[in-house]
């Protein structure tokens, strides 16, 4: 799975597609900001619709840093995220 590196706020970060599937699959993908390793990883996950590719990882490559910056913004921590493996 391809990874997009990106420094915000002074940390550094490492974005991944999260693989999740959705009804709106075709529509609609997500990403996963992550930093740090064990006890200290933050995890932090967004969604968001491409435009032209249909395809998670061509989208992510596709995206500028300027973009990614501000997907980060529109995050949320992945404490009740499927996409980072939470089940109710």
């Amino acid at each position: 799975m391809p990874t997009r590196r990106l420094e915000i706020e002074g940390r550094s970060w490492e974005v991944y597609p999260s693989g999740y599937v959705t009804q709106s699959t075709a529509d609609e993908f997500g990403l996963l900001f992550l930093h740090g390793t064990g006890a200290d990883r933050v995890v932090r996950v967004t969604r968001y619709s491409p435009l032209g590719v249909k395809s998670r990882e061509q989208s992510l490559a596709m995206l500028s840093d300027a973009d990614l910056r501000r997907l980060f913004t529109l995050s949320q921590p992945s404490t009740r995220s499927p996409e980072a493996g939470y089940a109710p």
